[in-house]
């Protein structure tokens, strides 16, 4: 099963790194496939640590990929590391074995720790809208625009029926780094 989450790790110098991605989850057995380069494939090889946030806050996911990283953060329990403060729950892991690969290597990582902070009260198909244009924003130059618009005009029908402001602020956020994209391209 893929898992759509945030990971966050750290560098040798403490500071911390948040990224969301598609995770592999095989019991308590974690694999993380970053494409090169990448900072949390970097920070993972160096310190072997890393910690899966299960986040309902659609805009950390939105924000990480158009430059609000500037989330609160707590330190992690054994080891060396932060989790979101805001995150439903946490899972600290350490880096097992590598795969190697010259595009996306596989990392596999055992968790260590897990707490859960709050409970799960479900998604609203905004929230989905929301993951799902974040994971089309992360392929802009490898997707066709036919595709990723017909995809837009879909995710909004829920975005408009369900959103609450956290939803309708993430998307705001995606659609202006789109329009970016598509004016950089343009020029």
């Amino acid at each position: 099963m893929i898992q759509e989450i945030l990971i966050t790790t750290v560098n040798l110098q403490g500071d911390t790194h948040i990224a969301p991605m598609g995770v592999h989850v095989d019991k308590d057995q974690y694999i993380i496939l970053p494409f090169r380069p990448s900072t949390t494939l970097d920070n993972l090889l160096t310190t072997k640590t890393a910690v899966i946030n299960f986040c309902d806050d659609v805009r950390i996911f939105a924000g990480c990929l158009t430059g609000r990283r500037d989330w609160p953060l707590s330190p992690t329990q054994q080891i060396a590391g932060y989790y979101l403060a805001d995150t439903l729950a946490h899972t600290e892991l350490k880096l097992i074995r590598i795969e190697d690969d010259d595009t996306r290597p596989k990392l596999f990582c055992q968790a260590v720790y897990t707490v859960n902070h709050r409970p799960f009260q479900g998604f609203n198909r905004a929230q989905y809208s929301v993951l799902e244009a974040a994971i089309l924003i992360s392929r802009l130059g490898r997707l066709p625009w036919e595709k990723i618009q017909a995809e837009l005009d879909y995710l909004r029908i829920g975005l408009d029926k369900t959103a609450g402001e956290r939803e309708r602020e993430a998307w705001d956020w995606l659609m202006t780094a789109i329009e970016q994209h598509r004016q950089g391209v343009q020029a």
